[in-house]
């Protein structure tokens, strides 16, 4: 019996850790700022776009790690965290806590992304998905700013922004994101349907 007690437990383990390091799809990212975007570019700064969906336990580090990184940068960005907002949903289920915590981030603009239009337009798939454009609108970095799924800490994708930001070399221009699907669960649920 103790036999199959650690085998199970070994087994769980192993889910869990595969579970946890998993990366998410994303789709292609345009490589210059597109004109069809709604969201407006700070020809001054660089921009941050990250996007989330309002219930996935993930994206609580994601967030977490946005602040972190945020403060370690030594120039302004412009930041923008959008939450999906699928069709015939209230602005309840829309504005969790994890909105909030986006929100109360110094110079964070936080914004319902309607259908998804956005994360559709710049290639995310997955809550957590950033995207960083230079002042000039060209991608520098796209991926995760986490080492897994809601694992908090020290990562590549983080570090990658934050030395573009600061004018230093960077090895990463792109890391997996991990989080939960963008679409998924609305598509089967037809919610985001355009």
């Amino acid at each position: 019996m103790a036999v199959l007690w650690l085998i199970g437990v070994v087994a769980g383990g192993v889910l869990l850790v595969r579970y946890q390091r998993t990366a998410g799809s994303v789709g292609r990212t345009p490589t210059g700022w597109p004109d069809s975007t709604s969201i407006t570019r700070d020809l001054s700064r660089p921009t941050l776009l990250m996007f989330v969906h309002p219930h996935c336990p993930c994206t609580r580090a994601s967030i977490n790690e946005l602040n972190r990184l945020l403060a370690r940068c030594t120039l302004p960005v412009a930041t923008h965290v959008l939450f999906l907002r699928p069709r015939d949903t209230s602005e309840s289920w829309l504005h969790t806590d994890t909105w909030r915590s986006a929100g109360s981030i110094p110079g964070v603009q936080v914004q319902e992304d309607r259908l998804g239009e956005q994360a559709r337009l710049f290639g995310g798939g997955t809550s957590g998905y950033v995207i960083f454009y230079d002042r000039n609108g060209r991608l520098l970095f796209q991926g995760g700013i986490t080492a897994g799924r809601g694992h908090a800490g020290d990562n590549d994708g983080a570090e990658a922004v934050v030395a573009l930001v600061n004018g230093s070399r960077t090895r990463a221009a792109s890391t997996p994101v991990y989080g939960c699907s963008l679409f998924n669960a609305c598509d089967q649920q037809m919610l985001c349907e355009k």
